[in-house]
């Protein structure tokens, strides 16, 4: 059972209780990324969050003060690495909770999981993504040119976006943390 704690947040494995905060932020999802997640009621929300339950590569994000869902992070294993990513209710945006969150995942899977290499897709118009994985000092290995298409036009042709690649490797992650450390002494 996952239990990470930072100064304001837990990290913990979902719970079936989840569904309601869940359906709050994936009943329409901001990010074209998750529309194939979205969540048409509160029953369809209170199955997922049972699903993910039982799923370790979910990781559900609260509030330390009150245990409030505010948003999710994922880390699916992909031959010899972990895709990482995080969906956030847009209630909590703009008080650094995703980057407390991943960072702390981050450290959670290079230290505890010893794993060797993380990658993220990021739409590139997802702005705030592409910054939180600079500010996690991840690298962007490139643009997929129309990579993926989560939607359709008013004609039902699909539309195809850019996707950026961003990643981090166990040693980028040491030099990094080295490197926060000496700032902020």
């Amino acid at each position: 059972m996952l239990n990470i704690r930072t100064e304001r947040l837990i990290l913990r494995n979902f719970r079936e209780t989840d569904g309601p905060a869940l359906y709050s932020y994936l009943h329409n999802p901001r990010s074209s990324c998750f529309f194939s997640l979205r969540l048409s009621d509160e029953v369809a929300a209170s199955a997922e969050a049972k699903k993910r339950s039982t799923d370790n590569n979910y990781i559900a994000v609260c509030l330390k003060a009150n245990d409030e869902l505010i948003g999710d992070l994922f880390a699916m294993p992909e031959e010899d690495a972990l895709s990482v990513g995080w969906n956030f209710n847009p209630n909590f945006a703009g008080q650094g909770y995703a980057f407390e969150a991943a960072h702390a995942l981050f450290t959670y899977l290079f230290d505890e999981r010893h794993a060797r290499r993380l990658y993220a897709y990021v739409e590139d118009t997802n702005q705030p993504s592409q910054r939180l994985c600079q500010k996690l000092g991840m690298r962007l290995e490139g643009t997929f040119v129309e990579f993926v298409s989560f939607m359709k036009n008013e004609y039902g042709q699909p539309v195809y976006e850019n996707t950026m690649q961003y990643a981090l490797l166990r040693r980028e992650w040491s030099t990094f943390q080295a490197g926060s450390v000496l700032k902020t002494e």
